[in-house]
Order: structure tokens, then C-alpha cells, then sequence
């Protein structure tokens, strides 16, 4: 068993660390001033289903993990809707991880070209490829133990990016930028973000079963959520006082690159992504293991499945560079559904709610239908941001 101050950290960690906070002054710049409202809305809105997962596990010992709540709700076809979302979920931001890596290495270094395999490629794309090489020794580690020590400073590189953008803003950029009041075609972008900001409920589980004393989860999960909105609305609100409208997907693409305080920015921001990939990827890659029936013993395929899911990520990134796009569609589609919808249809089921009507069920029936709208509106507005990029670049 680990210590409280430890799981503490550990949730922090998972909230703090993500790299959400670059993009909510994007996310408030694409709905304006009124829609940092709908920031709080979905923080109590996801701090409330984190709290709903809690009663589900406290009903078995036998709920341990997030697919395990979807099991015991609707059996083996709530276990499968459940791992995929979860599954999927991680699979796409460590791809935006290496979209981040090649936007910001680009930023940087506009001119910079590299050889892989003969084949000289330059700018974003090159970039993204050469820190898939970086990143391919972590990802055949088993052990990763190591890694997860260097990621756990997240919360300190979230706190480090957040005072590096005030530097920038109080030394250069200054913090005049009005901005507009609300811009309802935004919303949904904005909404979406906000929505991937706070994604970590697949992870909850896992860290409430680790808890030596479990009536703390509560109490460290209002902390966590308190922290992060709080850390969230700055950064937002700074960087839209900054930039406005010219607000990039990531504020730090917007930093002037000969500024010390933007270079700590920017570079903290590229570590945490490249030490916390093969964190994000190992659930993934240890399901395909077990699921593909091959002894684990065999390290042989073990390298082929790890590495051929780097490659099938660098594709991804490849072919859909945008990253606020893309992460938009991540928390309308996936973030949504997997902290929002899922865990409220599981506790309505396990606990019997819809039978009885009370405050409790129009609350919940209340933030499923906000899930729903998020999912529905947010994923349209995404696939037609996406598929209006490929357009232009073709």
C-alpha cells in the first residue's frame, strides 16, 4: 500500500500534468469570455462522476479497475465499451504528444532538417519522426518505474509553464488583449477542450484501490479538481489577455522564442511529453499482449508490438497534425463519454438511482445530457475542423 500524500501526488499528477493547459487560452478564445464559465460547469461536472465511481466501487471488492465498473453495470459488453474508450482515449493523446513535439520542435527550429533512413524530411513532420526514434527506446522498457519518476514532476512543469507565460506576458506581450464576449460558433470547440482538461477518470479506480485509507478519496479528489481549475482558468485568461484572437492551439507556439522565459516554457513542455508516452501507451500495449495470446515471456514480440505502435502513432500524427482540432475531438468524443456518460449510466445501474425520483437522478439525468451534447455537437464541430485543414492542404 502506498500513503495518502503519495496518492495525493499521483492524482495531481494525472490532472495537473496533461497537456491540456496548453490549449485553454485556445479554448476560451474560441467561445470568448463567457464561455470560462462552462470551465467550472465541467469541473464540477467531471469532480461529481469521479465521486459517482467511488459509490460504484465501494458496492464489490471486486471492482478495481475502470472496465471493471462497466462490467459489473451491464456485464461483458459494458467491460468492452468501457476498455475502449479508455484504451482509445490514451492511444490518441500520445499521439497528440508527438504532434505537440513537432509543432513546438518546428517553432523553434524553422529551418532545421533531418536524415531518418536515408530520407531527408523537414519541419514538423521530420520533427515528430525524430522524436518517435527518442521516444522508441522507453517504449521497449518493461519496466518503467524509472520513467514514471521523471513524470511525476508534472505537476511542477505545469506550474513552470503557467509562471513562464506570466513572465512573457509581464516582461514583453504585456496582457491588453480584450478579446470578444462570446462567440456561440466557438462553443463547441471551447466546451470540448474544457471536457479534455479534465480526462482522468479512467485512472481513478487504480488509484482508489491503492489508497490505504479510502475515505480520503474524496477529500483528495476536491483538491486535485480545485487545483486544476484553478491552474486551468489562469492559464487560460493569461494567455487570451496576451494574445486574443491570435491565440494559437498551444500559447506556447505564440511565445517569442528569443525570451529565457518562453525557452523554459518550451522546453519544459517538451520533456514531460516524450518521458510520459510510454506511460501512456504500456495499458494499451499490455492488453494487446494478453489479448493476442502470446506468452510474455516472448520479448521478441513484445519489441514488434511496442514498436509497431509508435509507428502507427507517428502515422496518425502524420496524417492529422492539428492538435487543437484534434484534441477537441478527443474530449468531445472520447473524454466525454468516458468521464461523463459512462460513469453516470453505471452508477444508475448499480445502485438502482433510476428507479427512484429524486434530486439525485434530474442531476444525473442533468450531466448526461450535457455528455451527450458535447459528444454530439462537439465531434461534428471537430470532424468538420479536421476535414476543412485537409482541404486546405490539399
Amino acid at each position: 500500500m502506498i500513503s495518502r500524500n503519495t496518492i495525493m501526488k499521483s492524482v495531481c499528477n494525472v490532472l495537473l500534468s496533461g497537456v491540456g493547459i496548453l490549449s485553454v487560452p485556445y479554448a476560451l478564445a474560441s467561445g470568448g469570455w463567457l464561455t470560462l464559465v462552462l470551465l467550472f460547469v465541467v469541473a464540477a461536472a467531471t469532480f461529481y462522476t469521479g465521486l459517482l465511481m467511488r459509490r460504484c466501487m465501494d458496492v464489490s471488492s471486486k471492482i478495481k479497475t475502470y472496465p471493471d465498473i462497466g462490467e459489473y453495470a451491464f456485464g461483458k459488453k459494458g467491460r468492452m465499451i468501457a476498455s475502449t474508450f479508455m484504451y482509445l482515449e490514451l492511444y490518441v493523446v500520445a499521439t497528440g504528444f508527438l504532434i505537440l513535439e513537432g509543432d513546438n520542435l518546428s517553432n523553434l527550429f524553422p529551418n532545421m532538417s533531418c536524415t531518418l533512413a536515408g530520407v531527408k524530411v523537414y519541419g514538423q513532420q521530420g520533427f515528430v519522426m525524430l522524436v518517435a526514434v527518442i521516444i522508441l527506446p522507453s517504449m521497449w522498457l518493461t519496466d518503467l518505474r524509472k520513467i514514471s519518476y521523471i513524470s511525476a514532476t508534472g505537476v511542477l512543469a505545469s506550474v513552470l509553464i503557467v509562471l513562464s507565460v506570466f513572465w512573457v506576458g509581464a516582461e514583453d506581450t504585456g496582457f491588453r488583449a480584450k478579446g470578444r464576449f462570446f462567440n456561440l460558433h466557438g462553443i463547441p470547440s471551447g466546451v470540448s477542450l474544457y471536457t479534455f482538461c479534465f480526462c482522468a477518470h479512467p485512472v481513478f479506480p487504480t488509484l482508489y484501490t491503492s489508497m490505504k485509507d479510502k475515505r480520503q478519496f474524496s477529500k483528495v479528489l476536491l483538491v486535485c479538481f480545485a487545483l486544476c481549475t484553478i491552474s486551468y482558468a489562469t492559464m487560460a485568461v493569461m494567455g487570451y489577455l496576451m494574445f486574443g484572437e491570435h491565440i494559437k492551439s498551444q500559447v506556447t507556439l505564440n511565445l517569442p522564442i528569443d525570451k529565457i522565459s518562453s525557452k523554459i516554457a518550451i522546453y519544459t513542455t517538451l520533456v514531460t511529453p516524450i518521458a510520459k508516452y510510454a506511460l501512456m501507451a504500456t495499458p494499451i500495449v499490455n492488453a494487446i499482449e494478453s489479448s493476442s495470446g502470446f506468452n510474455y515471456n516472448n520479448k521478441t514480440m513484445s519489441l514488434v508490438i511496442r514498436t509497431m505502435f509508435l509507428i502507427t502513432s507517428v502515422i496518425v500524427a502524420l496524417a492529422i497534425p492539428f492538435f487543437g482540432y484534434l484534441m477537441s475531438l478527443v474530449g468531445a468524443f472520447l473524454s466525454a463519454t468516458a468521464s461523463i456518460i459512462i460513469p453516470c449510466l453505471c452508477y444508475l445501474k448499480i445502485m438502482g438511482t433510476y428507479r427512484r425520483w429524486g434530486y439525485e437522478l434530474v442531476i444525473i439525468i442533468g450531466i448526461i445530457l450535457m455528455g451527450i451534447s458535447v459528444v454530439i455537437i462537439g465531434t461534428y464541430t471537430s470532424l468538420i475542423q479536421i476535414a476543412s485543414e485537409f482541404h486546405l492542404s490539399f
